[in-house]
This record gives C-alpha cells, sequence and structure tokens, in this order.
C-alpha cells in the first residue's frame, strides 16, 4: 500500500492533503501560513475556511470542498484532530475514498492523545496526504539547530556566540525566537554577532537568569548580584530564577568528573558543552555537594519553605562565587 509522503516543515508544498502533526504550535503556525501563501499566489481568488475539529459538524467537510459557484480553488483547514467529533472521523475517511481536485485540506493534530487514530492511520497510508512532523523543540541543541536554520535558509551567516545569546534570550517562546532572528536579518547585512545579539535582546529576563549564573561563575558577585535584584525589581518570578541558575549549575555537576559525557547527554551544544567543563574546572566533590545542596534550598524558599527567598538567592550566588575564588587562589 501507498503511504503518505513526509516533507519538512520549512519545505512543505501544497498537496490535496497536508497533515500537520505534533505539539510544537509555531511550527504547525508556519506550515499553514506557508500553504496559505503558496496557494495564494496560485490563484488570489482562494477560498479559505477554518474549523476548530471540536466543532465540526457532519457532512461540513464534503459541503465546504464541493464545487464551489465560482470555481474557486479552495483550501479547507482543520485544526486540532486531537479534539475531533465521530463525524470529522466518518466524514474524513469517506473523503479520501473521493478526493476534491478543487481543494487542498490541512488537518492538524497536536499528537496529545489517540482522538482520531482511525482517521490518522488513514491518512498515513494515502499517497495523496503529505505529513508534516511538527515536534517540540525544546532541548538547547534542538534550538540552536532552529536557529542556525533560521538563517541559513535565507543565506545569512551567524556566530556561534549569537546562537547561544538567542537561546539564552528566548527559552521558552519559539514564536518570539524566530521573531528575533527575522528582526535582526532585516536590520543587519553582515555576520550576526553576539555584540549584536545583546544590543538588542540583552535586557530580556531570560539572558540576565544565565547571566546570573555565568557572572557569578567567573567570581563576579557584585555584577552577578545586581543582575538579580534587576530581575527580582523587573517582577521576575523566583520560581524561575531558580530554574534558570539549576539548568546551568546541573549541567555543570552532570559533567563534573565525568570526561565521557556528550553535548548531547546534556541537551546542549559543542560550543556549550565546552563552556560547562571549562567552569566546572578544579572544583572539588565537597564544593559541587554544596552548590547543589544550596540550589534544592533557593527551590524551596522561592516556592515558600523560606520568608526571605531573595535572601536565599543571594546566598546561592554568593556561595558559587565563593567556590571560584577558592579555586583561583
Amino acid at each position: 500500500m501507498s503511504k503518505a509522503k513526509v516533507a519538512d516543515w520549512r519545505k512543505v508544498s501544497p498537496a490535496p492533503i497536508v497533515l500537520a502533526f505534533g505539539p510544537e504550535d509555531y511550527l504547525v503556525s508556519r506550515v499553514i501560513r506557508s500553504i496559505r501563501e503558496q496557494l495564494r499566489l496560485r490563484d488570489s481568488d482562494l477560498e479559505i475556511t477554518d474549523i476548530d475539529a471540536a466543532e465540526y459538524l457532519g457532512g461540513q467537510l464534503q459541503d465546504l470542498s464541493g464545487p464551489s459557484l465560482f470555481s474557486s480553488p479552495r483550501l479547507v483547514i482543520i485544526r486540532g484532530m486531537e479534539r475531533c467529533s465521530d463525524e470529522l472521523i466518518t466524514d474524513g475517511l469517506l473523503y479520501l475514498q473521493a478526493i476534491s481536485p478543487e481543494t487542498s485540506l490541512l488537518l492538524t493534530h497536536s499528537g496529545s492523545t489517540v482522538r482520531g487514530k482511525k482517521l490518522l492511520d488513514a491518512l498515513r497510508s494515502d499517497e495523496n496526504v503529505i505529513e508534516v512532523q511538527c515536534a517540540k523543540i525544546s532541548k538547547d541543541v534542538e534550538r540552536a539547530a532552529f536557529i542556525s536554520a533560521e538563517f541559513a535558509s535565507e543565506g545569512r551567516q551567524i556566530s556561534s556566540g549569537a546562537v547561544k545569546a538567542l537561546q539564552d534570550a528566548f527559552s521558552t517562546d519559539l514564536s518570539e525566537l524566530a521573531a528575533a532572528c527575522q528582526q535582526l536579518m532585516q536590520d543587519s547585512a553582515s555576520v550576526i554577532s553576539e555584540e549584536l545579539v545583546d544590543s538588542y535582546y540583552g535586557g530580556r529576563v531570560e539572558t540576565s537568569v544565565f547571566k546570573v549564573g555565568d557572572a557569578a561563575l567567573a567570581g563576579q558577585s557584585a555584577k552577578a548580584l545586581a543582575l538579580l535584584r534587576h530581575l527580582l525589581t523587573s517582577g521576575a518570578d523566583p520560581v524561575q530564577i531558580v530554574a534558570g541558575l539549576g539548568t546551568t549549575m546541573r549541567r555543570m555537576a552532570k559533567a563534573f568528573g565525568n570526561r565521557s559525557v556528550t553535548p548531547g547527554d546534556l541537551g546542549v551544544t559543542p560550543w556549550v558543552m565546552e563552556q560547562i567543563r571549562k567552569n566546572s574546572n578544579g572544583w572539588t566533590d565537597e564544593g559541587m555537594s554544596r552548590m547543589v545542596n544550596a540550589l534544592v534550598e533557593a527551590d524551596a524558599a522561592a516556592k515558600g519553605s523560606h520568608r526571605d527567598p531573595v535572601y536565599v538567592l543571594e546566598q546561592l550566588v554568593l556561595l558559587v562565587k565563593k567556590q571560584v575564588v577558592t579555586l583561583s587562589e
């Protein structure tokens, strides 16, 4: 039996049926936008219908994909197959038996449930279908690859330091990260440098969290404390700050004394791995243990176990700085 074709989300082209599968909403939105824009370039009279799968009514797909009054091409978007009605499953299976040549059907499924599995299996077994994987992008190595690919797709260059700076500045929101990449490319014709990224986005909370840890590990306690207090006065949640510091410190603890650990094990790029090894050089078992225990205490304090979580956070930063200074003596 013929199988559905698989396409990269950056290179997907219109097809009788496109299935955008995966939990990364931003990638799904890029697929939808790309298909819509390509079809509009083919015919400006494109008719677009956007439906939530949970609200689908029996017969809608057949009605929307039938011949239009003015013979205009159609794009039918059905979002959230993981919430689909039984009627959509039934109508979807029927549609595969008689696909409309005038209609492009685009379905999305987050993969969060097995709802609609019978229709999913049928779609994946049909040669008229193109499936686009929209997997979650969360690890550092994945975000670094995403950033590099955004610039490479436009024939632009970005330094490794700039990639890291963008990762730090936009550690949670992929759509904001993509927008930042586009902004940098629009505003600069040269290679994107770390300095340029810092000048644009150095003030973001996410960047500053990592810079607190970097300053502490460099023995710069005054700078680390100033950054920490700036974050807190800007309204940053202590829980988020501890989480950011914890990411840096836990990776260092995992790499400590373990020469066989790889970037993939930590979910980072080789460049970041090199920095982690550099930061962990010279630490003792006792020093590493004290840092981890202080991190646990700070996490508990940020979540309400201590009446002054800010003090506990400051002590964590000073403890790291003290260990670094001891190493340099």
